[in-house]
């Protein structure tokens, strides 16, 4: 994540293999001094190919994104398995044309189906502190009765009503489970007004 390798070839041949920051601009800024007339710039699919992808080509080089797991059966056959090997193995796939590029989504799903992950995981992480709220509660002898909402939180608290100690361990819970739910009920609305 920190720092990409890449390998440049013309003619059948490296001349020239090293690291980079892995930021489009340091990487556009070195292929322009390296390799000023590249005819493909290729990586394969990652958590960063979509903003490589787009960057590059805003950089005006010709990013092609391609399969990694077409890449991976042609870069296994490496017997030294290291980054400067693959970037070697991928420039070479793309000299000869022996690669399955890929269609790279644009910004604007990236940002639908990222607020779509994270009202997912606020939704996840909201059951998550309820249940762990329930346990807990339960190895005191107080039974959370089955809700939702702000049912839960009223039973919470009335079954703590009589214990201090335990409220000041609980409550806290109780006020990031309510924040999460809010934060959540958020991201929903926001995909209601894109649907």
């Amino acid at each position: 994540m920190k720092e990409t390798a890449i390998s440049i070839r013309h003619a059948g041949k490296r001349i020239w293999r090293g690291k980079c920051a892995s930021d489009p601009a340091t990487i556009a800024e070195l292929i322009r001094i390296r390799a000023s007339n590249a005819e493909r710039v290729v990586f394969e699919t990652g958590p960063l190919s979509i903003w490589f992808y787009h960057a590059l080509r805003a950089e005006g080089l010709p990013a092609i994104c391609i399969d990694a797991r077409h890449a991976k059966a042609a870069l296994d056959m490496a017997a030294n398995k290291t980054d400067a090997n693959d970037a070697d193995g991928l420039a070479h796939l793309a000299e000869v044309g022996f690669f399955r590029e890929v269609r790279v989504k644009g910004f604007d799903s990236m940002l639908s189906r990222t607020l779509v992950a994270a009202r997912t995981k606020l939704m996840r992480t909201t059951l998550d502190v309820a249940n762990q709220i329930r346990g807990l509660m339960k190895t005191f002898g107080l039974i959370v009765p089955c809700s939702m909402g702000g049912k839960f939180e009223v039973h919470v608290r009335s079954l703590l009503a009589d214990n201090a100690g335990l409220s000041r361990i609980i409550l806290p819970l109780v006020e990031a489970w309510r924040s999460l739910r809010l934060q959540a009920a958020r991201l929903g609305q926001q995909i209601r007004r894109s649907a």
